[in-house]
């Protein structure tokens, strides 16, 4: 059986992705999708059922955070945002040793941090939530 380039290629890319989700090569990068809503409740109802995964923690009535092993989604009430907009993208990186922020061309704000850095903000703005990674 023949394979073109666009399939050997494609499947080095899943083998790879395969590898890293697996702990077997280098860390993976999370996707961090960052939104704001004014529903917390629906919004953790819904997404939970959407990434069948429960958040990995909630803030009632402020904050949901799902950790999954390729996506780092956040959904916070933020009245600088309009509910349903995007607050910010960003990467969930093992390796990120500090918090960083830039912004794209297109004025989109992205950050960079690992996972402890993140609980680190996290228990800052609401101590009671005493998060773990």
């Amino acid at each position: 059986m023949l394979l073109d380039k666009n399939s050997v290629t494609a499947n080095k890319a899943v083998k790879f992705a395969h590898e890293n989700v697996n702990g077997k090569g280098n860390t993976v990068k999370k996707l961090h999708i960052a939104i704001s809503t004014d529903k917390i409740t629906e919004t953790v109802s819904d997404y939970s059922q959407r990434l069948n995964a429960e958040p990995s923690l909630v803030v009632p009535g402020e904050y949901a955070l799902w950790r999954t092993a390729t996506l780092n989604l956040s959904v916070r009430q933020d009245a600088k945002v309009d509910p349903g907009s995007l607050r910010h993208l960003g990467w969930e990186d093992p390796s990120a040793e500090e918090f960083t922020q830039d912004v794209d061309v297109n004025g989109i704000v992205w950050e960079q941090f690992n996972a402890d850095l993140q609980a680190e903000e996290i228990n800052e703005l609401w101590p009671d939530a005493d998060y773990q990674p």
